[in-house]
């Protein structure tokens, strides 16, 4: 049996947290919190209506579903689609979407542990999209075993780039890293970590019970600022960032820049089992002013020594940003799959992604050419 529910809190959390395996943000009580804090639901354009697969009374299967109002915290792309649709006098929302909330990092989204029910589940969704006359359905940044029991039901693929930090054997600390790449982009590096103390700053990770309240409070003033700055509105509270603190407090890792012991910029990352998932970064200049390089200092350089001193193999940096090549990042491929209502739109967005794909792929080969790596036979 197959049913929809307008909370998480309907669902019980061992059973989802079962299903739903090691991301942090998958879990039940990550999602609760969101919900919780108010960052979706009631007038934030995310209204919750979560998939349930039940079996005999028992949850065998679950997917984070939402009705949205629009395209914010996405972070794929569908603005275009949406504005074509209202040239031609249909509406493009509501929209059904299958994600985590303001959350790019790959992984399932359909929570099962066969592929019979990953199909049931899409299948169960593609259903209540047709009767709750929704003009489209979307699973964004799905794993293998949900973009082909999407595949299997006629979802169209959508393929982005990421960039991610990936552990190589040998590598004990961040001066292996150093070694592996080229010389320019070693001396670099070195120049922009030098500059941080030269600038007076000290830096600090704080992870699971070590970070406080006040770490929280100066944190969501940088990122409050962050998006201020671009002239967005933040999508998360305090509240949030307090509830999944203390549901989770292993799963948050923070990085704290300071000068003369005042703190001035945080970047913030979510920690798994053998993943970091770097998040958030912002910063609140003193009367001195702007550090430069700071930002490749918290959000990449302290993410690659925390995964290295506690074993993690990879860190995410998250959407776009090609400047993380040149700082030991590749790109990897990350898929979404897509479902629209109206058949000709669906035709041409089909189209549309077909050639979207190739430019994508001829974008990540070109990317893979300048990867900042020594090639051993220049002796570098």
């Amino acid at each position: 049996m197959i049913s929809l529910h307008p909370t998480i809190a309907e669902l019980p959390a061992t059973a989802w947290d079962a299903l739903a395996g090691e991301q942090p943000m998958l879990r039940h009580a990550f999602l609760d919190a969101l919900e919780q804090s108010g960052c979706v639901g009631g007038d934030s354009g995310w209204t919750p209506c979560h998939l349930a697969l039940w079996r005999d009374g028992v949850l065998c299967g679950a997917m984070p579903l939402y009705a949205k109002q629009h395209s914010y915290g996405e972070y794929v792309f569908d603005w275009a689609w949406a504005r074509a649709y209202a040239e031609h006098g249909l509406s493009y929302y509501p929209k059904l979407l299958g994600a985590i909330p303001f959350t790019p990092l790959p992984g399932p989204r359909l929570l099962a542990r066969t592929d019979a029910d990953r199909q049931a589940l899409i299948r169960g969704a593609l259903d209540r999209a047709a009767q709750l006359d929704m003009s489209s359905l979307h699973l964004l940044f799905g794993d293998d075993a949900d973009l082909a029991a999407c595949d299997a039901v006629g979802l169209i693929r959508r393929e982005q780039v990421q960039f991610h930090w990936q552990r190589q054997a040998g590598w004990q600390d961040f001066d292996d890293f150093l070694a592996s790449l080229s010389r320019d982009k070693r001396r670099k590096i070195r120049q922009e970590r030098r500059k941080i103390g030269e600038a007076g700053v000290r830096i600090e990770r704080k992870a699971g019970h070590a970070i406080d309240a006040g770490d929280w409070a100066f944190f969501l003033r940088c990122y409050d600022s962050t998006y201020r700055e671009h002239r967005s509105t933040p999508y998360l509270n305090l509240d949030f960032f307090l509830r999944a603190h203390a549901a989770q407090p292993e799963a948050w890792m923070m990085a704290l820049a300071y000068r003369d012991d005042a703190p001035i910029a945080a970047a913030l990352n979510l920690v798994g089992p053998a993943r970091l998932y770097g998040r958030y970064w912002g910063a609140q200049w003193d009367a001195a002013g702007w550090v430069p390089g700071l930002h490749f200092e918290l959000c990449y350089y302290q993410g690659i020594e925390h995964a290295l001193a506690t074993g993690l193999s990879v860190v995410e940096g998250g959407a776009q940003g090609e400047h993380k090549l040149a700082r030991g990042f590749s790109p990897v491929m990350t898929h979404s799959a897509h479902w629209l209502a109206h058949p000709a739109f669906a035709d041409a967005v089909d189209r549309f992604l077909d050639r979207e794909r190739r430019l994508v792929n001829a974008y990540r080969d070109e990317l893979e050419a300048h990867l900042p790596f020594r090639l051993e036979q220049n002796g570098d």
